[in-house]
């Protein structure tokens, strides 16, 4: 199984946080890459804790931004789509 990744934030520390799709199964999740002194050790986050767990530190920022994105490129809602019929 291959997974789709694209960096969402990387801290001053060596941190990593990834946007991942695995792509037999189009689950999306969230991947914590930790600095080598940390251990080193990825973890995979499902997107509903990694946005309730904690402050909003700049990964989950840097997500919002991302998702944010989708709306100002001009990703049609339902309501838009209907009104076209």
């Amino acid at each position: 199984m291959s997974v789709k990744t694209r960096e969402l934030y990387s801290s001053p520390n060596g941190d990593r946080w990834l946007l991942c799709c695995e792509s037999d199964t189009q689950r999306v999740f969230i991947r914590h890459e930790p600095n080598a002194p940390s251990g080193g050790h990825a973890s995979d986050i499902e997107i509903g804790i990694f946005l309730t767990r904690g402050p909003l530190n700049p990964e989950h920022q840097a997500l919002l931004r991302l998702l944010a994105t989708l709306v100002d490129g001009g990703a049609k809602t339902t309501e838009d789509r209907n009104a076209a019929f």
